[in-house]
């Protein structure tokens, strides 16, 4: 199976998502991801070897995780407040259980 071309605008996409996204398909295909010009070109270059797998499943694959980390790095940024929140009021907690405890 011969390589397999993706394309991105860059202008729309964020480089973490495609790495993220090369690394979780490490296991049937190496990714080389180059910038050029306005357009992130991700290479999907199939393992020798592994399952039988076409290339359109290979694209298929790779673009679903490339929307999973888009996704899960658009969750973290609008959750990042509240996780700020209960993380100072978990530590505050704790820091105050401490202080009650005394010097051991």
């Amino acid at each position: 199976m011969d390589e397999i071309l993706v394309e991105f605008d860059r202008s729309t996409q964020r480089i973490g998502a495609l790495r993220e996204a090369a690394y979780r398909i490490i296991r049937d295909a190496s990714c080389q991801i180059d910038a050029i010009g306005d357009r992130y070109r991700c290479r999907l270059t199939p393992k020798v070897g592994q399952h039988r797998t076409t290339a359109e499943d290979l694209r298929e694959r790779f673009l679903d995780l490339v929307t999973d980390e888009n996704l899960r790095e658009k969750v973290a940024t609008e959750t990042s407040g509240v996780r700020e929140v209960i993380l100072a009021l978990a530590f505050g907690t704790l820091a105050g259980t401490q202080e009650d405890a005394g010097p051991a």
